[in-house]
């Protein structure tokens, strides 16, 4: 169980990292997170499998649940947004004013 958890650390950290490398469709803050949190369990996979000497560890499924959110905010981030035809534009102006009014 332990050399699985290890190997997710790690896997997670490197897809988190390689998301935090494509510029196109994400912003500065989403990469910069990426990077981080990437950086911390990559650096968390290699001190558990060539530091730790053993005894008690506890294993943090929950920790996997940023790297699924990373990567669907990646994937969110690129779906192109549809374009408002001239109808739709002047409708969510109408609204717009009218619930300001």
């Amino acid at each position: 169980m332990f050399n699985w958890y290890v190997a997710l650390l790690a896997i997670s950290g490197i897809i988190m990292i390689a998301l935090a490398s494509v510029k196109n469709g994400q912003s500065t803050a989403s990469r910069s997170l990426n990077l981080i949190f990437g950086a911390v369990y990559l650096g968390y996979a290699a001190y558990l499998a060539f530091l730790f000497d053993g005894g008690s560890y506890l294993i943090f499924f929950q920790a996997f649940i940023v790297p699924v959110m990373m990567v669907v905010n990646f994937f969110r981030n690129r779906t192109p947004r549809p374009k408002l035809t001239e109808t739709q534009k002047a409708w969510r102006e109408y609204q717009n004013t009218a619930q300001h009014s």
